[in-house]
């Protein structure tokens, strides 16, 4: 993908997030911080028959930590618990830069260079590692 176009995806869902609200209380409300920076995101999920029904997101992060979010959160919506989790997993082998299905992972490829900057390497993964241990903790399957 093109270094120009992956930016603008990044800074398109980093300046208009479709995803960044806060959500009622029939979602479950998970915290993700990055004690290191700036990073505090609450994530919002509602999770039903077995379906990623929805998930919202809200609070205070960097440019990789909001982008990564949004981006995530509209893949897996309307997937199923293990479609999700497959998705972050993969997502997550590729920003360390293990073998992963790219195809899968759509705008998220965006991020495929993040392992060169080891310092945003928790940003771009915050969010997909809250959701998955909440996803598994509470074992959709």
């Amino acid at each position: 993908m093109d270094k120009d176009l992956k930016r603008e995806i990044i800074l398109d869902n980093y300046q208009h997030p479709n995803k960044k609200k806060v959500s009622d209380n029939s979602y479950v409300k998970i915290n993700t911080r990055n004690v290191s920076c700036i990073d505090n995101l609450d994530i919002y999920l509602k999770v039903r028959n077995n379906i990623v029904e929805d998930i919202t997101f809200d609070g205070e992060a960097c440019v990789i930590s909001i982008a990564s979010t949004n981006i995530l959160i509209n893949i897996i919506i309307g997937k199923t618990y293990k479609e999700a989790i497959e998705i972050i997993d993969n997502y997550l082998k590729m920003i360390n830069e293990e073998e992963y299905n790219k195809e899968i992972l759509k705008e998220l490829n965006v991020f495929d260079d993040t392992s060169k900057q080891p310092s945003r390497i928790k940003c771009a993964t915050l969010s997909a590692l809250g959701i998955k241990e909440f996803l598994i903790k509470n074992d959709y399957s």
